[in-house]
């Protein structure tokens, strides 16, 4: 006899970003670039970074208990720990376990999960279904990254993009025909050497070559990655409206990743969608992989941009080439 699935939705959201603010001015001094230059093309006017004592797993601790504390519950309470991260404290132990550690989730099971940008709606899919199935009843889902340390400052072309940050979704089973809706996940793996970083694991371990050779840096190739995202933000978009049965007329406000503003633009204007019904925060932060959609969806729910009811659509890309969509019914 088949069991049905419980309806699981976010219960609670936390960010945490440094506290430090490089601004486009302060690029100008370091690589030769221009606050036109990079507003121009990205539509970012700064960025934070953590300093050299601040790793991952501090920052998605933080977010963790702003997310643990709005959802009213206490670690004990929790029963998964997903972190989605390309910048790992170490390879191992995991991110998420150091986490569990730090805010004592001695009932936890924890895992990182590597989707890059689209890390944090690849964890919600895993955590809703650890719900849903009835294996877990608080799921908590971190989008965390330090890219700052894996970026070539001397690169004009990348370095200027990216910014550190965390942010955490719990999840838990909610009231039917509320929360997650459904998720779509898609990745095109034959795209990967768009966006990659080369160098430290077992394909090239480190080496004084890998160093010399700034291999553990950030590599991408920017008109190929944002030929891929320009594309697929719109069909993952359209595709995840289709399987949850509506149109993008009854979606309330989408939180996309924040990569670039010409890609959050050109993908409304595929949609036929409002703009001043999509969070962007990108000028403020840059693009924070795995962190920046749980931490626009922070900010979006703090600022009430987002009410009970409303049908929320997430969706991003990232390195892989990864791909994600999500429709969330807000319950809170």
């Amino acid at each position: 006899m088949m069991k049905c699935l419980k309806p699981v939705g976010i219960v609670g959201t936390g960010s945490c970003l440094p506290e430090r603010i490089l601004t486009n001015s302060d690029l100008e001094k370091i690589v030769d670039t221009s606050d036109e230059w990079i507003t121009t093309r990205t539509g970012i006017k700064e960025r934070r970074i953590s300093d050299d004592k601040t790793a991952t797993s501090d920052l998605a601790t933080c977010a963790a208990l702003r997310a643990m504390e709005s959802a009213g519950v206490v670690a004990e309470d929790i029963d998964l720990i997903i972190v989605g991260t390309v910048t790992p404290d170490m390879a191992f132990p995991s991110t998420a376990c150091i986490v569990q550690d730090n805010i004592g989730a001695v009932n936890a099971a924890a895992f990182d999960l590597e989707a890059a940008c689209t890390g944090f709606i690849y964890g919600l899919s895993v955590g809703e279904k650890f719900i849903s199935t009835g294996q877990a009843k608080t799921v908590l889902v971190i989008g965390a990254e330090t890219l700052s340390k894996i970026c070539n400052w001397e690169d004009r072309n990348t370095c200027v993009l990216f910014g550190d940050g965390a942010g955490a979704a719990v999840l838990r089973e909610v009231e039917e025909g509320s929360g997650i809706m459904s998720t779509v996940l898609g990745a095109e793996g034959w795209k990967g050497k768009a966006l990659m970083q080369p160098a430290g694991g077992s394909r090239m371990p480190a080496s004084h070559e890998t160093i010399e050779g700034k291999k553990h840096y950030i590599h991408m190739d920017g008109s190929e990655v944002f030929k891929f995202a320009v594309n697929i933000m719109a069909q993952a978009a359209r595709k995840v409206a289709e399987k949850v049965g509506i149109g993008m007329e009854q979606i309330n406000y989408i939180i996309p990743h924040q990569a670039n503003i010409r890609i959050v633009e050109a993908a409304a204007k595929r949609l036929n969608f409002d703009m001043e019904r999509i969070y962007v925060n990108l000028d403020s932060y840059g693009n924070m992989s795995a962190a920046s959609i749980p931490v626009a969806l922070d900010e979006a729910a703090k600022a009430g941009k987002i009410v009970k009811g409303d049908n929320v659509l997430l969706v991003g890309f990232g390195a892989g080439l990864t791909w994600g969509s999500c429709i969330v019914r807000w319950s809170i």
